[in-house]
């Protein structure tokens, strides 16, 4: 089974090799996924967490799903010193850097529910593979046609925070401004909703965010610094391809 479709602003792609698996359960992950956009987009003004931002709703009248996300995002303020924060000065309240992992790691949970072993769900470049090893490629930070790193991954996740699609949008909210310390972070884990997490908070950090992501459990890492350097945890998935960005 593969199936491709445009949703929450990114394609999103899925390949399951098991032969058993019927249709619905792809009308499952891409109706959940489509659901959550609905719900959790801070840029539709129904939203659920639209309406929360401009106080119709209080933060104990939530639904449970936004209740576990801001809770996420709570975890990760605290954790990062407030450098990760969706409540940003003269912002709006923006989940979607907690949201796209934790929908997507939902949406694998649907597919093994449906009877999937062996499976990836690419989401923008984000990834939960099961059955693998499956080979995923890390984009070059400055050449889109060039890979710096292959990792072999096998029942997990993967998630790469960047300057490269968005230019400097994730913000040090100790500072107020871009974060500028890295080029690219990467961070596998055995959830998209750590792998994701982890990666834009670390890269909020900036440089001392690799050391930070590094420390948590279950958690490896590949990083390319504003000076070019490779940073990379000894327990980095690798394909065996080189890890320069040279």
């Amino acid at each position: 089974m593969r199936r491709v479709e445009h949703v929450m602003g990114f394609p999103v792609s899925l390949r399951v090799d098991d032969e058993d698996v019927p249709g619905s359960a792809a009308d499952a992950v891409f109706g959940w996924l489509r659901e959550v956009d609905e719900r959790f987009s801070p840029f539709r003004p129904d939203s659920e967490v639209s309406r929360l931002d401009r106080g119709e709703l209080s933060e104990s009248g939530v639904s449970a799903d936004l209740a576990e996300v801001l809770g996420l995002c709570e975890h990760y303020r605290v954790a990062t010193g407030g450098a990760f924060d969706v409540r940003l000065p003269g912002r709006g309240l923006d989940p979607c850097a907690v949201v796209k992992g934790w929908s997507v790691q939902r949406a694998a949970e649907l597919l093994r529910a449906a009877g999937a072993r062996r499976f990836v769900l690419n989401a923008g470049g984000d990834v939960v593979a099961s059955g693998g090893p499956w080979r995923v490629g890390v984009r070059h930070p400055e050449h889109a046609d060039q890979l710096c790193t292959v990792l072999a991954l096998t029942d997990g996740a993967v998630a790469t925070s960047a300057r490269y699609e968005r230019g400097d949008h994730i913000i040090d909210g100790r500072t107020g401004r871009p974060a500028t310390g890295l080029l690219s972070l990467t961070v596998v884990a055995p959830t998209l909703t750590e792998a994701d997490s982890v990666a834009t908070a670390a890269f909020a950090m900036g440089a001392e965010g690799v050391e930070w992501a590094a420390s948590l459990d279950g958690c490896e890492v590949f990083a390319v610094d504003a000076e070019r350097r490779v940073l990379r945890t000894e327990g980095f998935p690798t394909a065996g391809e080189p890890s320069t960005a040279a």
